[in-house]
């Protein structure tokens, strides 16, 4: 099949595509689009900015181009963008404005039989969403319904969850996070670690029920879904007194050490 995976310049995205693009690429042809930035105007706190930093900047601006785009053997366990789809023979380029007519041109240029969504930044629309012939399928970073929309293991941390997890459904229309469910991973939450910590231990789940569903159409089956249930909520970023509550429970949105630790990954070969 053709598959083009829509996804954001940032660490989460780039770890999961390390784990979707090996099994990817073996049997289909994939092209990756970056979305530069995930909701709306982006975060103002300056906390929220910071995190922006380490999850976004600190990766694909300084890590990655410092890395180069060197393939072949000796690489480590991890690889930034370019250098991941060179490898592994993906197409990768730019997409913000996918709702436009230069970007449904360029959406209809990789001629998908299948839309893979990963935390890209724009919402798509009708016209975007009726080019795959085999549809949209988008994984989320919570539990639909109950936590719709942008950080949801961060409402889901501060509402003192014991189980934080991912959410794989198909987009039927420009509705946040509202189509049928083919399925979900979950996993404790670890209070002991950061919010960013909590959500990068969320994709190789949700990445696995992704691989999943792309073998059962390949093989020309029918994906069972079931509806979303009514309710739920919707979660733009957290305000100054969202934060300041997270911090009284004792949560944090990240830690030096654990960036550290995922830094190095990029950097050393695994054992």
């Amino acid at each position: 099949m053709n598959i083009t995976i829509l996804t954001n310049n940032d660490l989460a995205s780039n770890l999961a595509l390390n784990q979707l693009l090996p099994a990817l690429t073996a049997d289909h042809r994939v092209q990756v689009f970056l979305s530069g930035r995930v909701g709306g105007s982006g975060p103002s706190h300056p906390d929220l900015a910071m995190l922006k930093f380490l999850e976004q900047t600190l990766f694909t601006e300084l890590l990655f181009p410092a890395l180069g785009d060197g393939v072949g053997e000796g690489r480590a366990r991890y690889a930034g963008f370019s250098r991941l789809c060179a490898d592994l023979g993906a197409g990768l380029a730019p997409l913000d404005r996918i709702n436009s007519e230069p970007g449904l041109e360029t959406l209809r240029g990789a001629a998908p039989d299948l839309v893979l969504s990963i935390r890209y930044g724009g919402i798509l629309r009708d016209a975007a969403i009726a080019v795959p012939r085999l549809g949209v399928l988008n994984l989320h970073s919570g539990l639909l319904p109950d936590y719709r929309g942008v950080m949801a293991t961060f409402r889901a941390m501060d509402d003192g969850v014991d189980t934080i997890g991912t959410t794989l459904h198909y987009i039927r229309d420009a509705g946040i996070d509202t189509g049928d469910i083919v399925a979900t991973s979950t996993r404790p939450v670890d209070y002991r670690s950061s919010y960013l910590a909590n959500v990068l231990a969320l994709y190789p789940g949700g990445c696995e029920l992704m691989l999943q569903a792309v073998a059962s159409l390949a093989a020309g089956e029918t994906l069972e879904t079931w509806p979303q249930p009514s309710g739920g909520n919707y979660y733009s970023f957290p305000d100054d007194t969202a934060l300041q509550h997270f911090y009284a429970r004792g949560c944090r949105l990240y830690d030096v050490d654990e960036i550290a630790a995922v830094a190095r990954s990029y950097l050393e070969s695994p054992l």
